[in-house]
């Protein structure tokens, strides 16, 4: 009965994952999307449990849902992984508390028995050591049985700590387990080959995502080496292209200098970091759909383009006329008499020149000739 149900969970989950990856990659995306919200229901609906969860690793398969480009499946698989979290914390506490209430009986029918044992006078056990008990039976013979018998006349104290180690034992049993079989569970497989769309220019974008991305296992350090293999560039691009498509539309349209610029920082061979970022999912690609070519650039570029607007500042602001300050001028809106001046030639050559005029009190400007 339980594989059965783990079987149908799993086929649930397919065809879930199915219609999200198809809905990214064709042109009839809502339906695909509106299939993959009723397989999604059609799970949330279905009776599970710890052992189920865990034995078929459904949830952790259901995770990469959570980076989907559709909203709303992304925002139905985060609630979905919330309910079956609450199922396996419930179930995992009820039987915690099952076990130390079973292990204090146990413990309680063992004190009994020492005490019987003690008791006894034809028996005689010391901690540690092997010893002979002498059985009395009914008829007044007496049967003789070596072996290792456990000291009884253990401190009430060391019983407590005993009893409470071998329950900690038992609850950290079904975890280590659990942690076990999850981490020897698969991971989604990585794509082989492209996901194509029916429109050539798209399938072209997608490939130059790719291509751009593999460039980052070729530069990763040693410390990030585990991270970046776990990453699937094929279906990092389409999931990039796909959201940029919604935002953008076609790359041969009105956004064609918007594609251009994210090509050309993301191929960059002076800009690492910001392949690294897009492949493992810290720039994602919602945010890469609002980002200028300026927050895209590499730290070297950065700089440079500050120092290029320092120095055309600086520029800007010799090339102006110099000013010159006088009290000849009375600044109509102030009153005041504390103001600068400049002259240009605005007219030809034969006309008096423009003067402009700024009040320093209140910045009120004019001019005459």
């Amino acid at each position: 009965m339980e594989k059965e149900k783990e079987k149908e969970l799993v086929e649930l989950y397919e065809a879930a994952k199915k219609a999200a990856d198809a809905s990214t990659s064709t042109d009839n995306s809502p339906s695909e999307e509106t299939r993959c919200l009723d397989a999604l229901e059609q799970l949330k609906n279905f009776p599970v449990n710890y052992k189920i969860l865990v034995n078929t690793q459904v949830g952790k398969h259901l995770k990469t849902l959570t980076k989907h480009p559709r909203e709303n499946i992304r925002a139905f698989a985060v609630d979905l992984i919330a309910i079956w979290k609450d199922v396996i914390i419930k179930e995992t506490s009820k039987n915690k508390n099952g076990a130390s209430d079973s292990k204090v009986e146990s413990t309680n029918g063992e004190r009994a028995k020492a005490g019987k044992l003690q008791k006894s006078p034809s028996v005689k056990v010391e901690k540690g050591e092997s010893a002979k008990v002498e059985k009395v039976n009914g008829n007044g013979s007496s049967k003789l049985s070596s072996g290792n018998v456990k000291a009884q006349n253990v401190d009430v104290k060391i019983e407590k700590t005993d009893r409470t180690s071998n329950i900690k034992a038992k609850e950290e049993k079904p975890v280590s387990a659990a942690k076990k079989i999850s981490s020897s569970a698969a991971a989604p497989p990585k794509l082989k080959t492209m996901i194509k769309s029916n429109d050539s220019a798209r399938d072209k974008i997608r490939e130059l995502l790719r291509d751009a991305l593999a460039k980052v296992f070729e530069e990763a350090d040693e410390d990030m080496m585990d991270e970046v293999n776990a990453c699937d560039p094929i279906r990092v691009a389409v999931t990039v292209e796909s959201v940029l498509f919604e935002n953008w539309g076609p790359s041969n349209g009105a956004q064609k200098v918007k594609y251009r610029s994210l090509m050309f920082n993301l191929k960059d061979q002076k800009n690492p970091d910001f392949r690294r970022k897009v492949l493992l999912g810290t720039v994602e690609p919602q945010r890469l759909a609002v980002m200028s070519s300026a927050e895209m650039a590499s730290e070297q570029r950065k700089q440079e383009n500050e120092k290029i607007e320092q120095k055309a500042l600086f520029d800007c602001e010799r090339g102006l006329q110099p000013k010159a300050t006088t009290d000849q001028f009375k600044c109509g809106r102030c009153g005041q008499r504390k103001t600068t001046y400049y002259q240009m030639q605005t007219r030809s050559a034969d006309e008096p020149m423009t003067t402009y005029v700024t009040c320093v009190n209140c910045n009120n400007r004019w001019k005459f000739c």
